[in-house]
């Protein structure tokens, strides 16, 4: 699988496995191992994080993995978020549900991300989410003692919409500080970002869009949803013409944007993995992406 360029120092693989329900999977190391092998057999090499992720275990589930198999960290990219305070009874100071941007707060996590995580750095930091209180100064000092320690490849965004990374960017001087990705919700049936501009005006800076739920948290296979019917009304056929998964068509229809759309998947069953693969073989005409497009919207483009 070719990659997609972050910046001079990173890419990412074209499809990016998410760690955000690790802990209820139950596996041994050994059988996440194997499963991240499995992995990177196939191309998918970028790995996603956050600090608070099954109640701040998750990353710590991932370490032990990587522990069995440490050169494996140079065949990955490793991606974290933080900024995002939860109450837990295993963290003492998550007191309370907020957001935390602070240069301590941010240095802090990283900290806690690397040494949970068992590796020496990140190939890419995410704000996880934007705050009311955001200082973008603050934020950009942090990114500066990050970069300096070498803790730090590439830096990005999660949630943030036009204002929020215009905010936040323009004081972001340097290669490894511009903003680089940008996590979005995104999916035939989650179309903001398509329809507010917020897609274009990523690509238009050249930042990268990972699709958080590329299968809108199943809602697309929910059968008494009635946008869900109607997706899946075109989908359906679809699939049968190509001969593959709807999973797969979906995976197909983000592809074909020339934003080149970057879909987080949060499987641990492999034959998922595949399905999601096999999208990326499948060529959509335009009519067939516009006849999902105009599905979700719901009527028929002007």
């Amino acid at each position: 699988m070719d990659k997609v360029e972050i910046n001079q120092y990173v890419s990412f693989s074209k499809v990016i496995q998410g760690f955000w329900r690790a802990h209820d999977w139950q596996w041994t190391p050994q059988e996440l191992n194997r499963y991240l092998h499995e992995l990177v057999e196939r191309g998918i090499t970028t790995m996603d994080h956050a600090d608070i992720y099954g109640d701040y275990r998750c990353e710590g589930i991932f370490g032990e993995a990587l522990k069995l198999s440490p050169e494996l960290r140079d065949s990955i990219e490793i991606v974290s978020k933080c900024g995002i305070v939860l109450p837990s009874e295993r963290l003492s100071w998550t007191t309370g549900h907020r957001y935390d941007h602070s240069r301590q707060h941010i240095k802090q996590s990283v900290d806690r991300s690397l040494q949970e995580l068992n590796v020496d750095y990140l190939d890419s930091l995410l704000i996880h989410r934007p705050s009311p209180l955001m200082d973008p100064n603050e934020i950009t000092d942090a990114l500066m003692d990050l970069v300096k320690a070498g803790k730090v490849k590439s830096f990005g965004v999660s949630n943030f919409n036009k204002s929020q990374y215009d905010l936040l960017n323009q004081c972001l001087v340097c290669d490894k500080l511009h903003i680089t990705v940008n996590q979005l919700e995104v999916s035939p049936y989650t179309l903001d970002i398509m329809t507010d501009g917020t897609l274009n005006y990523m690509q238009q800076d050249n930042v990268k869009v990972m699709a958080w739920s590329p299968l809108a948290g199943g809602k697309l296979f929910d059968l008494a949803d009635d946008k869900a019917k109607r997706i899946m009304a075109i989908i359906g056929p679809l699939a049968q013409k190509y001969q593959t998964s709807t999973s797969s068509i979906i995976m197909a229809w983000l592809n074909k944007h020339p934003a080149a759309i970057l879909p987080v998947i949060g499987t641990h069953q492999i034959s998922r993995v595949d399905e999601a693969l096999a999208g990326f073989d499948i060529k959509l005409s335009d009519q067939e992406w516009f006849d999902i497009y105009t599905a979700s919207l719901g009527h028929d483009i002007p």
